[in-house]
């Protein structure tokens, strides 16, 4: 067959090595990091949810370009409705934006089938487990993908996202390819869990002296040990006054320099993850730098340099995928972040006034922006009366005087 013979493969998109998720990588500091177990740090998991499900809130519409510039919804487009309503028969459009971001964002590649009538329209799209994908590089240099080693299918049947690539066919994942800052989490982790699982934690203990007899009988260590709790433990009892007997003395113990530092480094590694995905700390719950002042600015930040990159990778994939080269001039794919850009109530509204009294926006659409359904005469868009051409000459207007006026000023020279 053609493909056997001319197709040079390439690295699974699921994985196989470092460079793309599957299997696993030992880590230096010892746990073997795998996607399944690196979604158990809440850090990394809320990021790449936080990501996932930011991106499937969205608008997505298919448009198309209108002879005066402008645009408009194309819903009679068979696409149209397979991006807004229904991928497919089981999944909703945000479910499988979702499930598509999630796949992308731990293991750099999501794949899905596309399905075509005997014209060449989508019929629907299908998710693929990326771990059963193998990438081939064809004579045409297209990629062809074999799923569960059955014969490759072309390009024009597969939608694939993937992650930046060094070899321009596969995405890296971003698991593998920060295993071991991940894989050091995992271990600081676990060192928390047996810590608290055999260690102890003492506030401090009764020492007796060396020279007295010691006690035998555990059941007067007790009562000892729970009469001292009962009088002296708790909030309730700080600050008391206590008086031991027969020589003994009360030593408080402190933690380990290792103990002290396990929360800080648990802290630690939580901002590394946060750094892989490009997400403001304050976004998965690390809320040491972030104040009133700033919160919204990040949150800004995170849609312009987090998300709008994974946006377009969804909006070009789709383009390049579901759309014919013949019909990439007249329509394209795009997602509504407008939604996600906005600020407060009172600087929306001081922007919106500012718009609406230079004639840019009208009260239709401002309520459009706002969600609001439109009004009527709320398509008027206004001019100041101070603003006129400056290529034309200033509009002069001839005043003549009335007969009143000129008796008066006559009356004046005389």
């Amino acid at each position: 067959m053609f493909a056997k013979q001319f197709f040079s493969p390439q690295v699974s998109a699921g994985g196989g090595s470092w460079l793309s998720g599957l299997g696993g990588a030992r880590s230096d500091a010892g746990p073997l990091v795998t996607v399944e177990s690196a979604l158990t740090l809440t850090s990394l998991q809320a990021c790449v949810t936080l990501i996932a499900e930011s991106i499937a809130q969205l608008p997505l519409e298919l448009f198309r370009r209108t002879e005066d510039g402008g645009r408009e919804p194309a819903k009679d487009h068979p696409l149209y409705r397979i991006l807004a309503y229904a991928p497919n028969e089981w999944q909703t459009p945000f479910e499988y934006r979702e499930n598509s971001q999630l796949k992308a964002g731990t293991r750099g590649n999501s794949i899905s089938l596309i399905g075509r009538d005997g014209d060449g329209t989508v019929t629907g799209l299908y998710p693929v487990d990326t771990e059963s994908v193998q990438v081939l590089k064809g004579p045409d240099l297209l990629p062809y993908y074999r799923i569960d080693g059955q014969e490759p299918i072309p390009q024009r049947m597969v939608h694939h996202v993937r992650w930046w690539s060094l070899n321009n066919y596969v995405g890296m994942s971003p698991i593998m390819l920060h295993a071991n800052a991940i894989g050091h989490a995992q271990a600081i982790q676990q060192y928390a869990g047996k810590s608290f699982l055999n260690g102890t934690a003492l506030s401090g203990v009764i020492e007796r002296p060396r020279e007295s007899s010691p006690i035998k009988d555990q059941s007067v260590i007790d009562r000892i040990t729970d009469r001292w709790q009962q009088m002296y433990g708790g909030s309730t009892n700080a600050k008391r006054v206590a008086m031991l007997q027969e020589g003994m003395t009360f030593k408080p113990l402190s933690m380990t320099n290792v103990d002290a530092e396990l929360i800080p480094a648990l802290k630690l590694t939580s901002l590394d993850i946060a750094r892989i995905y490009k997400v403001p700390p304050h976004m998965i719950g690390e809320l040491d730098k972030a104040t009133f002042s700033n919160i919204e600015h990040q949150a800004i930040q995170f849609v312009i340099y987090t998300l709008l990159p994974w946006i377009k990778r969804h909006e070009q994939a789709m383009m390049r995928d579901l759309l014919l080269p013949s019909e990439r001039d007249e329509y394209y794919i795009e997602f509504n972040v407008s939604g996600l850009l906005r600020g407060d109530q009172g600087s929306r509204y001081a922007a919106y006034a500012v718009a609406r009294q230079w004639g840019w926006l009208s009260v239709n659409d401002i309520r459009r922006l706002e969600n609001l359904p439109p009004i009527k005469g709320g398509n008027t868009y206004l001019q100041p009366l101070n603003m006129v051409d400056a290529a034309k000459p200033l509009p002069v207007t001839p005043v003549k005087a009335s007969a009143e006026q000129v008796a008066e000023i006559q009356g004046i020279l005389a």
